[in-house]
């Protein structure tokens, strides 16, 4: 009797939202390029330039031309914040999973391979939980502040909502959208998936120390929009649960924007 041939590995589709990490974004690509491969053949990994005004830009491109047929740098004219870079990012995606940490490089893109390992055919998305958080006193305050709100206020049931390391299924794109463009996207993200009945798994991840750059999270300004954003999708996910109503076009059947810069640039049909 012959053997059934093994099952074919899963495509990844492994992306950074990126802004002004240009001491950092080679060595996340490299180090997942190394990961990626190691799991499947049929990978790619994308660089979200959101509009950098120091030398990401020119990274990213470089990294593309390193890698070609694997690497790919797609570029925001102007900078438009971290959810839109996301949203880039998922729809830009091409392979059954994807996987999207942060390029600050507070996250090691080779504990990919432990979330590869619980995406099980009955998993639609494993979320990371930090183990312990490497940020400034206050910093881990005003994260444990965070998230204890939005769980309570959304009634979500994660260790750790603001943890940007994610593995998970491109379907999940085929039936919910993202509108937000700022931080709170992740908070929007979770709540949708976790309404529309997706199974989640999750596993602990080390959180580093940011060697390069500045979080564009913690300031008093960004703190009080976000309050402010929070209770507008409170209402609208909560309270009025707009996104489970009939004819809500989900992400993977918005348009790209035309404004994006990709490299190398797409062959023409």
């Amino acid at each position: 009797m012959s053997v059934p041939p093994a099952p074919k590995p899963a495509g990844l589709s492994v992306f950074f939202p990126a802004y002004n990490d240009s001491g950092t974004i080679a060595s996340m690509v490299i180090r997942a390029v190394k990961a990626a491969s190691e799991l499947t053949p049929d990978y790619e990994v994308l660089v979200i330039d959101d509009g950098s005004a120091d030398a990401t830009a020119e990274i990213a491109d470089e990294l593309a031309r390193t890698y070609p047929g694997h690497v790919r740098a797609i570029h925001h004219p102007q900078n438009r914040d971290y959810g839109a870079a996301l949203r880039t990012g998922f729809h830009s995606s091409t392979k059954e999973l994807i996987f999207y940490t942060d390029g600050d490089a507070q996250y090691d893109p080779a504990e990919l391979a432990a979330l590869w390992a619980k995406m099980t055919p009955e998993t639609d998305l494993v979320n990371g939980y930090k183990i312990s958080r490497s940020d400034p006193l206050h910093r881990i305050i005003i994260g444990r502040t965070y998230h204890y709100i939005v769980s309570l206020l959304f009634g979500l049931k994660l260790r750790d909502v603001d943890c940007d390391f994610r593995l998970m299924r491109r379907r999940i794109f085929d039936r919910i959208n993202l509108e937000k463009t700022s931080g709170i996207i992740c908070v929007e993200m979770m709540k949708k998936i976790q309404d529309g009945g997706f199974r989640i798994v999750e596993v602990p991840v080390h959180h580093y120390h940011r060697a390069f750059g500045t979080s564009q999270f913690f300031n008093v300004r960004r703190l009080v929009r976000t309050a402010r954003d929070l209770l507008l999708l409170w209402y609208a996910l909560v309270i009025r649960r707009v996104h489970l109503r009939p004819g809500v076009t989900p992400l993977a059947q918005t348009a790209a924007d035309p404004a994006n810069r990709v490299y190398p640039s797409p062959p023409r049909p």
